[in-house]
């Protein structure tokens, strides 16, 4: 596909080699972890991943380093010296089984832009950027968005320790045990002179996209996510010599709760909120065996920052009340709060002018999903890109499916707006 970038500069992208790109970050996955990716935060095959993308960026001619969080950054040099960067990016982490496109797809578009522009010979006034977060998924630690969250100077060193995963690995001995230093942490942090604006390529894990026949989306808002773990003792004992009136049964007070986050969210007063009871672990787990204990990861998610938190806290308080009434043990813990993020006309206009050039048809919409940009809106303004999700918008499952053709198309959007904010941008 040729296309006519912003700048003038005719650049093309090839569905082939996305492929190609996307099948070897595939390949990097935890042997015998079953079907799908399974890439986890902080852990060799990360750092792995991480490796392909700075050999090819060097093979580029990019300057490439990684900084105390893990991020790994390439730098393709702007003609006008003094210049903030423009940068894009995304992740490379997994959740576990998870699909092949989430934030490999806005990675291999970052790569494939970089690629594009130095086999061209494009010109840009800015620095580019092209950015690989660490740790984005919380699938191992409870908080998403670690990297950008330290780089945005939302996560410090001395907060490390408050994080563990299911085997009581802490955030910082997995970060020691990945090569990262996590004393040196919040050196990490990156600097709002230094950033004119960031973009971030992704799928759009969900279907509005595909079932609107819409070729991409240009995020207006990101919604926030309130993330707590609730604890509850019951009394273990056995299953046959137990009468029901004698129980006190940990699941299901964990059940009755599950039920109730879902008729909550489900209500006339909640329209847009989406709450999930995402993972539960039962002690013992023994078939004759009474649950003792159980544990739920509950996450809320909303456009309307007063309205997370509101459903967070009448999610905690009706889980006392339930485990109160059943006598079972209740104790709470915060894992993360971020707020929804509306994003600045800028980089929508941008985003949007692109689309009208290259003749690609798009809309507004926003994210249901937590992404790195989120969070680097902190240090500057951001935009994301959407291309279609197929298969009902799945994601977080080896069914997700997003084609080639489309990442492509948004390939070519991304570069022309990333032309556009450099030329457009009053940074000099």
């Amino acid at each position: 596909m040729k296309r006519t970038a912003a700048s003038g500069t005719t650049v093309t992208a090839t569905p082939a080699t996305v492929t190609a790109l996307i099948d070897e970050f595939a390949a990097l996955s935890e042997p015998r972890s079953g079907p799908g990716v399974t890439r986890l935060a902080y852990t060799p095959l990360e750092r792995r991943a991480h490796d392909v993308f700075t050999e090819r960026m060097r093979a580029a001619g990019l300057r490439v380093w990684t900084d105390a969080a893990g991020n790994t950054i390439a730098e393709r040099q702007g003609t006008v010296a003094g210049l903030p960067a423009i940068g894009t990016g995304s992740h490379l982490d997994s959740v576990p089984n998870a699909g092949t496109f989430d934030g490999v797809a806005g990675v291999v578009a970052a790569m494939e832009v970089a690629r594009l522009f130095t086999e061209n010979a494009v010109t840009h006034r800015h620095p580019l950027r092209f950015v690989v977060f660490a740790a984005e998924e919380g699938a191992r630690f409870g908080q998403a968005c670690t990297g950008s969250r330290i780089a945005a100077g939302l996560t410090t060193a001395a907060d490390l320790d408050r994080f563990t995963d299911a085997e009581g690995t802490t955030l910082r001995e997995a970060m020691r045990g990945s090569g990262i230093d996590p004393d040196r942490v919040d050196e990490a942090t990156w600097m709002r002179a230094e950033w004119a604006a960031f973009v971030e390529l992704h799928i759009e894990q969900g279907s509005v996209l595909d079932s609107s026949g819409t070729g991409l989306g240009v995020v207006d808002v990101i919604s926030g996510s309130t993330r707590f773990r609730v604890d509850l003792h019951g009394r273990a004992a056995h299953s046959g010599g137990t009468p029901m009136e004698l129980r006190i049964d940990a699941l299901t007070a964990a059940a009755e709760i599950v039920l109730i986050a879902e008729e909550l969210a489900s209500d006339d007063e909640h329209d847009g909120t989406r709450v999930t009871v995402g993972r539960l672990d039962v002690e013992p787990n023994s078939i004759t065996t009474i649950p003792g204990d159980c544990r739920l990861y509950v996450d809320v998610r909303d456009v309307d920052p007063a309205r997370q938190r509101a459903t967070a806290d009448e999610v905690l308080a009706r889980a006392r009340t339930v485990a109160d009434r059943r006598g079972v043990g209740f104790r709470s813990d915060m894992l993360a709060d971020a707020s929804p993020v509306a994003l600045p006309q800028l980089v929508r206009d941008a985003m949007a002018a692109a689309c009208d050039q290259l003749d690609r048809r798009y809309r507004i919409l926003p994210s249901g999903a937590s992404h790195d940009s989120q969070m680097i809106s902190r240090v500057c303004p951001v935009g994301m890109l959407f291309v279609p999700s197929l298969n009902h918008g799945v994601s977080h499952s080896p069914d997700e499916l997003s084609t080639a053709e489309d990442i492509t198309s948004g390939i070519e959007v991304l570069a022309a707006t990333l032309l556009s904010l450099d030329t457009g941008l009053q940074t000099g």
